[in-house]
């Protein structure tokens, strides 16, 4: 089945070239073509399109708001932000982004932003929309500063988080990057996701492999897809082995 996908930007040139991309895309089909954020959702509505690529900046209602007022849509498309600015990627996950692309827009990078959203069915958006209704909206994404823009982790690919003075180390399928935001936030933003091991380090429950514990009583944890276990501080060990029944 083509993954249905609508283009929105006020410049024409630009419409033009991811157009241009898409239909080098297997098994995607362009829909339609919008110029604001008000056409773009007239066009969601009447289209009812998988993804819909949307530009930051327009006239008359932004891609922002119009990403907003998409998401709360009963069966939501999955939304790729398509901007030639990077400061705007904070925003575009709370606006429930799927993705965020710099302009100018790399194949390879359209690519995987898609294959992405193809893992995304409308229905599994609508449930998730409902459960964020109900509870304080979290980032499944986390962005990171890189030399080519803004990347976005998958919460899902993320290992732990490890501080160390003023930045924090987020270990992650595809490597390390460094974040600005301090452990606490991230912990009280993704509490039950992950658990605190240690003052600097924040582990993934999902990825939680072994905990382990060496003959002078220190306790370890191993996570999948890291070879070097982390040390757990004797003060988070009690909480550590209440929470998983040692």
């Amino acid at each position: 089945m083509k993954l249905k996908t609508l283009i929105v930007d006020d410049e024409p040139p630009a419409r033009a070239r991811l157009a241009s991309l898409l239909a080098e895309i297997d098994d995607v089909q362009v829909v339609g073509e919008g110029a604001n954020g008000r056409e773009a959702l007239e066009l969601t509505m009447d289209l009812s399109p998988d993804v819909v690529l949307i530009d930051v900046r327009m006239p008359d209602m932004d891609g922002l708001e119009a990403a907003q007022r998409i998401a709360r849509m009963n069966e939501p498309p999955a939304v790729i932000f398509t901007t030639a600015y990077d400061e705007y990627a904070v925003n575009a996950f709370e606006a429930q982004a799927a993705g965020y692309l710099l302009k100018p827009i790399r194949k390879d990078k359209l690519e995987a932003a898609i294959a992405a959203c193809r893992r995304l069915t409308r229905p599994q958006m609508a449930r998730a929309e409902s459960a964020t209704a109900a509870s304080p909206p979290r980032r499944s994404h986390v962005p990171v500063r890189r030399r080519d823009g803004i990347n976005l982790i998958p919460l899902g690919e993320i290992r732990c988080f490890v501080a160390d003075q003023k930045y924090t180390t987020v270990h992650h399928e595809g490597g390390e990057d460094l974040i600005e935001e301090s452990l606490r936030m991230l912990e009280e933003e993704f509490a039950g996701s992950y658990v605190r091991i240690h003052r600097s380090a924040l582990v993934s429950v999902a990825h939680l492999e072994r905990i382990e514990r060496d003959p002078d009583g220190q306790y370890f944890v191993r996570l999948r897809g890291l070879t070097d276990r982390l040390a757990v501080s004797r003060r988070m060990a009690g909480d550590l082995r209440e929470r998983f029944r040692l």
